[in-house]
C-alpha cells in the first residue's frame, strides 16, 4: 500500500510518469496523507461476454441431443445457445462469412464452413470454444456440408460439382473422390451447376443423394463408386429432403413447386405440389410462383407427415412478408415473419434419419430475429424466447450501466415489467435447453438501460453476466400521435425518428429519470407501483438565451425577466391552459411567418393512463425562435435530493426544479463567466444557421439507408467516404469526432419562455425575453451530421457550450468551512466553473420556496472539453451527491404523510470520512486531454496529468473498485487507461479496440467494480471487465455448453427385418475412404491447418468440470463395457462347463457297471 504526501507530491510523481505534474497544496497540514490500495495488477482487460442478436446471420444448426442452437454469421463470428442463460460467443480469425455449420451430435464439436473455402472443427468441451484444425480448399469452392450421425466422414460439395471427404478427427481429405462427370450422363453436354445438396439414404449409408443446382439429382453407390439413378426436372434445386423409410424424397425447385420422387422410378416424379399456386380449372400448368428456398419432410408415428418449407409465394402477392408454409395432412398454415428467412430447422424427438422424426417445433432464423413455433398444439404459437434477443426492437440510441446497485430495485422493475409480457405463447417449456449456467461468486446488482430510436427505455438484467429485460418505457405516450402524414411531427431537428432517446439519467436510490431526446425535449419521471390517470401532462416551455442585437422582435418591447429566478418564483403548469394551446402558431406570427414560441413536438392534452412503474412527472421543452428550431440537448443531470434537474445545449444551461415545475435559471455560457470571461468573443454573423439533423446519426451518408434505417444511431454501416470539409482529404472516425468538437454551428437566437408565460403570450402580450450573449461550441455528442455539405470559416470559429454536470454537497467557495449544496458545470473549452446553490432544509420549505443558484465563477481550466467530474472525500474516498429515499407518490394520503418526511430526508452513502464536517475535499476532473485533482476550498490543484498528446479521450468515468477508487477513460485510438486517485498514477493501458464505428464512440460506459460496455454491432452489446479479479473467476463464471448426455437408443430393427435385411444397413466407411483403399488426397487440393493444440491438446483444452465429467464418463463407459465383455465370456465359460460336466456324468453312468472287457 502506497501512501502520498500532498506537500510531497512533485517528489512522490517524478518517478511515476513524466507526463504527470503537480503543485503543492498550500494550507494543508503536514501529516495529512491518503493511502491508495489500487495497483497495476489489481488491472487486467477481457472480454467476458456478448448479448443481442447475431448480427447478419447467415447459417444455423442444431444439436438434438445435447440441445445446443448455433449461429453463424456474416462476419464470421458463432453464437451458441441453449437454456436461458446459457449464451456463448466466438469469432473466426479470418471474418468470412459463415456459410455452413454441421454439429458433431452428442460428442462436444461443431463443422464450420467459410466463405473462403475453409472448414473449422471447434471443440465445445471447453467453456471458451476453440479450433482445433482448420482446412483451406486452394482450388475450389465449398458450397454444402453433410456430416452423416455418428460418422466421423465429411462430405463436402463443391462448385465445380465435385464431393469430397474429409475425416474430421485428423481434418484430412480421402483420395475418395465423387466428380461430377461420373455422376451425371455421359452424355450431357453442360455442367449441372453447384452441389446444393448431399445425403445418404436413412435406410442404406452406402447410398448417397446429390443433388446439383441445375435440377439433376443422382443416387451414387459409394460400394460400386457409380450412379445407380439419375432423377432429372426443368427446374433448378434449392433442397432435397429424405422420408425416413429411404423410399422417397422430395425436392423443392425455382418455380415454387415440391417434386416426391420414388428411388427406383427415375423416369418422372410420383407427384408435384404446387402449394400456392393457382391451379386453373382447365388442368393447365399451375403458374410459376416464388422460389421455395427449402423444404422439410418429417413424419410421425401416428398421424400425417408434416411438410415446412419458406418461400413459394404467389408473384401476386407483391409486398407480402416472408411466410414459412406448414402442411399437415388437408391443412396448410402460412406463418407471416417479420423479417426475411435465412434458414429454419425443424426439432425432432429422435437423431436417427431411419425411424419416424416426431416434429414438436420449427427454429425459423431471420434477419432480425429468432423465432421457435410449437407444432404440437393447434394453431402453431411460438414460444417464448428467453434470450436478449429484442434488443434491436428499435435501433440503440444510448445506453448506460449501473453494477452494484440497491439490491430491491431488480425485483422491483421485474415486478412491473411482468405485467407487459405478451400472452398466447406456447405453454411448452423453451426446447432450446442445453448447457448449464456457470459458477461464478459475483452476486451484486447490475442493470443496464438503453434508450431507442422510436422513445422507449429499456431496464436489463445484467447480473452474473447474463442478461434478461425487466421493463420497458414507451416515451412516445407523452406526445400526440400523428394520424396523417401532415400531422407527422416536423421538427426539422432530424429527418425520422422524433422521439429518439439521446441522453438520459438515473438515480437508483431515488428510482428517479430523466430522459433528453433529439426533438429538444427533457421528461422527468418517477417509479410508482401504482396505475394512475394523468388528467393533463405537467408541462414546462423554455425559451434558451440569446442576443438580443441579433433578431428584430416582431414583438412590442416588454417586461424583461432576469436570467436567474428568485427563489418562489412560480409558474403554472399545463394545467391553466386551454388544450388547444399547446402546440399552435403564436400571435406573432403571420400565416406565412416563420415558427416562433412553438416546440418541436405537441405534449397530448387527452388524460393519460400510465401503468405501474415510471410515470411522467414533468415535461420540458425547448422552443422555436424566429424560425430557427431549438437546439439539441447535449448534457443532462438531476439530483432527487435538491429536485432540480440541469441540461445544457449549444446556447447555455437551464436549471429546472420539478418539484415545483419553474425554471430557476436561463443563461448563455457568457454569463456564466461574468466580467473574468478568459475567451475574447468576436461578434458573429447574424446569418441564421440550419440546425443539423439527424441529432442521433453517425456521419456516414453512404450507409445503406434500407439496411438498418441509416438515421438512427446505431443502424448505419461504417463508409470509407465519411463528412469532409473543403481542403480536407478522407479522414478517419477519430479525426472526424475531433474535428467535429472543433466546429460549431452558427449564431443562434434564443429566449426563455415558462409555461404560465404561454397564456399570455398567445393571447397577444409580448414575449418575455432574456437578453444574453453565449458563446456556442457545437459539441457533437451526439456525432449529429451538419445538412451543409461545407464548413465556412465561420463555423470554424472555436465556440463553447455546456459538456458536463456534477451535483455535488461539497466546499464550493474558497475559505468555507461546512460543505454546501453547488453545481459544478464543465464546457467544451476545458473550463470547470461551480455555481453554488442554496436549498431549503425541510420538506415543508422545500416544497414552498424554490432552491437559490448563484455564480461561483471559474475553478480551473484543461486541454480539451471537460467529460466527466467527481468528488473526493479527505480519506480519497468517492463523496457521493446526495439523494432522496424512493418513495411511491401514489400512495394513500394517510400512509404519504406519515412516511413523507422521514423519506424525503436526502440521504447519503458513508464517505469515508470522520465525524464532523470534513475539512479538505477532492474534485476529479478528466477531459478530452488531461486529468487533474483539485483539493477544495483551496480550489488549487494537486495532481495534473496529461492522459494523451496524439488522440482524445471518448468517455470518462470515476468508478469504485473493490479496494479504491480511479478514472476509467476510453481513447478515440483503442486505448482503455485507468488512473489512481487521488494521485492519477497510471494502472492500465491496453490498445484494446480502435475506433472504426460512431456506435462504439456513442454507447461506450463504464461502470463500478471494473465493469464495462459498449454496442459492438446494431443488435449486440459487448460487455468487458479491467478488473483482474473479474478476469480471475470468468471461467467458473462462464456458462457450460456440453454435458454429458446418453444418446438415445437406435431404432429396433424387429424380428423379421433383421431376419431378411429389410432394416437399415450400415457402411464401414473407414474400407471405403481410408487411406489404404481410396489412396491420399492431392496436397494442392486442400491445406491442413492445426489448430491451438490440435487434437493432442483437447484433453488439456477441455479443461474444468465438465470435461473432467465426460472423460470419467468415457473411461467408465469403455471400463464398463470391457466388464459387459469379460461377463459375456465369463457366463459362456460357465455354461460350457455345466454342458461338460453332464456329458462327462452321463457317460459315467453309462459306463458304471460295465467290466472293461465289455467297453
Amino acid at each position: 500500500m502506497k501512501k502520498f504526501n500532498i506537500r510531497k507530491v512533485l517528489d512522490g510523481l517524478t518517478n511515476v510518469s513524466s507526463s504527470s505534474s503537480a503543485s503543492p497544496q498550500p494550507g494543508n497540514r503536514e501529516n495529512d496523507t491518503i493511502q491508495e490500495n489500487l495497483q497495476s495488477e489489481h488491472f487486467q482487460l477481457c472480454k467476458t461476454v456478448r448479448h443481442g442478436f447475431p448480427y447478419q446471420p447467415s447459417a444455423m444448426a442444431f444439436d438434438a441431443v445435447q440441445k445446443i442452437l448455433a449461429i453463424g454469421t456474416q462476419s464470421g463470428a458463432l453464437r451458441l445457445f441453449g437454456r436461458a442463460g446459457v449464451e456463448c460467443y466466438c469469432q473466426h480469425e479470418s471474418g468470412s462469412a459463415v456459410i455452413a455449420l454441421q454439429f458433431l451430435i452428442n460428442e462436444g464439436a461443431l463443422v464450420s464452413a467459410l466463405a473462403d473455402d475453409s472448414i473449422h472443427l471447434w471443440n465445445l468441451r471447453q467453456k471458451l470454444p476453440a479450433v482445433l484444425h482448420s482446412l483451406k480448399f486452394n482450388r475450389e469452392r465449398i458450397t454444402f456440408l453433410h456430416l452423416p450421425f455418428q460418422s466421423k466422414w465429411l462430405y463436402v460439395g463443391t462448385e465445380r460439382g465435385n464431393i469430397h471427404m474429409v475425416n474430421v478427427e485428423s481434418f484430412t481429405l480421402s483420395g475418395y473422390v465423387i466428380m461430377w462427370n461420373k455422376a451425371i450422363e455421359l452424355s450431357s453436354k453442360t455442367h449441372p451447376g453447384p452441389v446444393v445438396h448431399i445425403s445418404d439414404n436413412p435406410m442404406d449409408e452406402g447410398k448417397l443423394l446429390i443433388g446439383f443446382e441445375c435440377g439433376i439429382v443422382v443416387l451414387w453407390d459409394l460400394r460400386t463408386k457409380k450412379a445407380d439413378y439419375r432423377y432429372t426436372y426443368d427446374e433448378a434445386i434449392h433442397s432435397v429432403a429424405w422420408h425416413h423409410e429411404g423410399k422417397q424424397f422430395i425436392c423443392s425447385h425455382s418455380d415454387g413447386t415440391l417434386t416426391i420422387w420414388n428411388i427406383r422410378v427415375p423416369a418422372k416424379p410420383a407427384q408435384i405440389i404446387t402449394p400456392h399456386g393457382k391451379h386453373p380449372k382447365d388442368g393447365k400448368k399451375p403458374e410459376p410462383c416464388k422460389p421455395i428456398l427449402k423444404v422439410e419432410y418429417k413424419t410421425t408415428r401416428a398421424g400425417d407427415p408434416f411438410m415446412v418449407l419458406s418461400g413459394g409465394l404467389s408473384y401476386d402477392t407483391v409486398g407480402r412478408r416472408a411466410c414459412l408454409t406448414v402442411m399437415h395432412g388437408k391443412s396448410t398454415a402460412v406463418l407471416e415473419m417479420d423479417y426475411p428467412i435465412v434458414d429454419f430447422l425443424t426439432l425432432c424427438e429422435t437423431p436417427y434419419p431411419n425411424d419416424f422424426q416426431e416434429p414438436y417445433a420449427v427454429v425459423i432464423l431471420l434477419e432480425k430475429d429468432l423465432v421457435v413455433i410449437d407444432l404440437a398444439q393447434i394453431g402453431y404459437p411460438i414460444f417464448e424466447n428467453p434470450y436478449p434477443l429484442t434488443l434491436h426492437e428499435s435501433p440503440v440510441t444510448c445506453c448506460e450501466y449501473f453494477a452494484d446497485c440497491p439490491a430491491e430495485l431488480i425485483p422491483a422493475l421485474y415486478s412491473v415489467g411482468s405485467r407487459q409480457k405478451r400472452q398466447g405463447y406456447s405453454k411448452k417449456e423453451w426446447p432450446i435447453s442445453g448447457g448449464n449456467w456457470g459458477q461464478g461468486t459475483q452476486s451484486y446488482p447490475e442493470i443496464i438501460i438503453t434508450g431507442h430510436a422510436d422513445g422507449s427505455i429499456k431496464f436489463w438484467d445484467a447480473s452474473a453476466i447474463m442478461l434478461q429485460v425487466l421493463y420497458k418505457l414507451k416515451t412516445a405516450k407523452v406526445f400526440e400521435k400523428a394520424r396523417n402524414k401532415e400531422d407527422k411531427p416536423s421538427t426539422d431537428i432530424v429527418d425520422e425518428d422524433p422521439f429518439a432517446i439521446q441522453i438520459l439519467t438515473w438515480c437508483p436510490e431515488s428510482r428517479m429519470l430523466c430522459v433528453a431526446g433529439v426533438s429538444a425535449h427533457v421528461i422527468i419521471y418517477r417509479f410508482s407501483k401504482q396505475e394512475v390517470t394523468t388528467e393533463v401532462v405537467q408541462l414546462l416551455e423554455v425559451r434558451m438565451p440569446y442576443e438580443l442585437n441579433d433578431v428584430d422582435s416582431p414583438e412590442a418591447a416588454g417586461e424583461q425577466t432576469p436570467a436567474v429566478s428568485t427563489p418562489g418564483a412560480t409558474s403554472s403548469p399545463q394545467s391553466a391552459l386551454p388544450p388547444a394551446q399547446t402546440h399552435p402558431s403564436t400571435s406573432s406570427n403571420s400565416s406565412d411567418g416563420p415558427r416562433d414560441n412553438v416546440p418541436c413536438l405537441k405534449v397530448r392534452c387527452s388524460p393519460l393512463k400510465q401503468s405501474p412503474g415510471y410515470q411522467v412527472d414533468l415535461v420540458v421543452q425547448l422552443l422555436w425562435v424566429s424560425g430557427e428550431p431549438p437546439q439539441q440537448i447535449t448534457s443532462l443531470a438531476l439530483n432527487s435530493a435538491y429536485g432540480l434537474v440541469v441540461f445544457g445545449n449549444f446556447n447555455g444551461l437551464a436549471v429546472v426544479d420539478y418539484f415545483q415545475k419553474t425554471l430557476l435559471m436561463n443563461v448563455g455560457v457568457q454569463e456564466l463567466y461574468g466580467l473574468a470571461d478568459p475567451f475574447q468573443r468576436q461578434p458573429r454573423s447574424p446569418r441564421k444557421a440550419r440546425q443539423p439533423s439527424g441529432g442521433v446519426c453517425d456521419v456516414n451518408d453512404g450507409s445503406n439507408a434500407s439496411e438498418d434505417r441509416c438515421k438512427s444511431p446505431t443502424s448505419a454501416k461504417m463508409s470509407r467516404k465519411l463528412v469532409t470539409v473543403p481542403d480536407q482529404k478522407h479522414e478517419t472516425v477519430a479525426e472526424h469526432i475531433h474535428r467535429r468538437r472543433s466546429l460549431q454551428p452558427k449564431k443562434r437566437v434564443c429566449g426563455v419562455r415558462t409555461a404560465a408565460q404561454v397564456s399570455r403570450n398567445r393571447a397577444g402580450s409580448s414575449i418575455v425575453r432574456t437578453p444574453s450573449a453565449p458563446d456556442l461550441y457545437a459539441k457533437d455528442s451526439s456525432f449529429s451530421r451538419s445538412r451543409s455539405s461545407s464548413v465556412t470559416s465561420l463555423e470554424r470559429e472555436s465556440r463553447e457550450i455546456i459538456s458536463s454536470f456534477h451535483f455535488s454537497e461539497t466546499l464550493s467557495r474558497k475559505g468555507e468551512a461546512m460543505p454546501g449544496p453547488s453545481l459544478w458545470v464543465g464546457t467544451s473549452q476545458g473550463s470547470m466553473l461551480v455555481l453554488p446553490l442554496t436549498v431549503p432544509a425541510s420538506s415543508e420549505l422545500r416544497m414552498q420556496q424554490a432552491p437559490a443558484v448563484s455564480f461561483g465563477g471559474v475553478v480551473t481550466r484543461l486541454k480539451g472539453g471537460i467529460l466527466s467530474m467527481a468528488t473526493l472525500d479527505s480519506a480519497g474516498a468517492p463523496l457521493h451527491p446526495p439523494y432522496e429515499l424512493w418513495y411511491d407518490p401514489n400512495l394513500p394520503d394517510e400512509r404519504e404523510e406519515k412516511d413523507r418526511w422521514k423519506r424525503r430526508r436526502p440521504a447519503s452513502p458513508p464517505s469515508g470520512s470522520q465525524e464532523g464536517a470534513p475539512d479538505t475535499h477532492y474534485v476529479v476532473l478528466c477531459s478530452e486531454k488531461q486529468a487533474e485533482v483539485i483539493v477544495l476550498p483551496a480550489q488549487t490543484s494537486v495532481f495534473k496529468h496529461n492522459i494523451t498528446e496524439a488522440s482524445f479521450v471518448l468517455r470518462a468515468d470515476v468508478v469504485q473498485m473493490n479496494t479504491g477508487c480511479c478514472i476509467a477513460c476510453f481513447c478515440a485510438n483503442g486505448h482503455i487507461m485507468a488512473l489512481s486517485l487521488p494521485s492519477l498514477r497510471p494502472l492500465l493501458d491496453v490498445n484494446y479496440l480502435p475506433l472504426t464505428d460512431m456506435r462504439i464512440a456513442r454507447t461506450f460506459c463504464f461502470s463500478n467494480l471494473g465493469q464495462a460496455l459498449y454496442l459492438t454491432s446494431p443488435t449486440e452489446i459487448q460487455r468487458l471487465t479491467y478488473s483482474q479479479e473479474t478476469c480471475d473467476n470468468l471461467q467458473e463464471m462462464l456458462c457450460e455448453l456440453f454435458t454429458p448426455v446418453e444418446t438415445p437408443e437406435a431404432p429396433n430393427r424387429g424380428f423379421f427385418k433383421g431376419l431378411f435385411g429389410g432394416g437399415a444397413q450400415s457402411l464401414d466407411r473407414e474400407d471405403l475412404f481410408g487411406e489404404t483403399a481410396a489412396g491420399k488426397a492431392s496436397r494442392s487440393l486442400a491445406q491442413h491447418i492445426p489448430g491451438p493444440g490440435g487434437m493432442e491438446g483437447m484433453k488439456g483444452a477441455a479443461s474444468g468440470i465438465v470435461g473432467d465429467l465426460a472423460r470419467t464418463r468415457m473411461a467408465l463407459d469403455e471400463r464398463g463395457q470391457k466388464l459387459g465383455e469379460l461377463d459375456e465370456r465369463t457366463a459362456a465359460m460357465m455354461a460350457s462347463a455345466d454342458s461338460f460336466s453332464k456329458h462327462a456324468h452321463d457317460m459315467m453312468l453309462k459306463y458304471k457297471d460295465k467290466k472293461w472287457y465289455q467297453l
